[in-house]
């Protein structure tokens, strides 16, 4: 599975509390969690930045990538 292009509602959903619910055991996504949903940074950053993140980091994340639709 590849990652939603950068429009898809996906990454609205995840910036606004969402990307919490996601399931990982790799540190730099769960730190990145931390991070984001402590930060005052308005909703669209937060969505761009977890987008490039995720496409950066597509060939580690497989499993988490794939539930980014359906949290």
């Amino acid at each position: 599975m590849s990652v939603p292009g950068p429009n898809h509602p996906c990454w609205n959903r995840l910036a606004g509390g969402a990307l919490a619910r996601i399931k990982t055991q790799h540190l730099g996504t769960q730190l990145m969690t931390k991070r984001l949903m402590n930060s005052p940074d308005p909703l669209a950053s937060k969505a761009t930045e977890i987008h490039a993140y995720f496409v950066r980091w597509e060939r580690v994340l497989t499993h988490e990538i794939e539930q980014l639709t359906t949290v």
